[in-house]
């Protein structure tokens, strides 16, 4: 199992860099030429959605993304630090998604919706020390040399 880890500063211009390097692990890792693009569109929608998080939150912690590749598989996890409480912990007499937390909500709800809709193998996870996004791909095995 090889694993390419990447961390970067929750700056919306890294974005492009872990979606150019995802793609090229991926390729490197046997995923099918046909799927790579949405890998690319994936990961940018993770990493943007862990940017906004970091930021929005005010984490100075790093943007994590781990590239694994397995036998018969590839899958991408990105990482954030920004916590998240339970439903039950608001304010008393704030309603769920008032202002600006409805914004962010929203967004976070249509970047999930898309990686979903990119990906048919993605788990996602968050608690009080950030979230994880895991994404696979299967892989098909080079080919042996004679």
């Amino acid at each position: 199992m090889a694993t390419v880890e990447l961390r970067f500063s929750a700056l919306p211009e890294h974005v492009r860099t872990a979606r150019l390097v995802a793609a090229a692990v991926a390729r490197r890792a046997g995923v099918d030429e046909a799927v790579l693009d949405e890998v690319r569109l994936a990961v940018g929608e993770a990493c943007t959605r862990a940017v906004g998080l970091h930021q929005s939150n005010g984490v100075d912690a790093p943007v994590r993304v781990a590239l694994i590749e397995d036998e018969k598989q590839f899958s991408i996890e990105v990482g954030d630090e920004a916590p998240r409480s339970a439903p039950g912990d608001r304010a008393p007499g704030a309603r769920p998604g008032q202002g600006e937390e409805l914004e962010a909500e929203g967004e976070d709800e249509m970047g999930l919706a898309v990686i979903s809709g990119l990906v048919d193998d993605v788990e996602v996870t968050a608690g009080e020390s950030g979230g994880l996004i895991r994404m696979r791909w299967p892989t098909t095995p080079a080919p042996l040399l004679p």
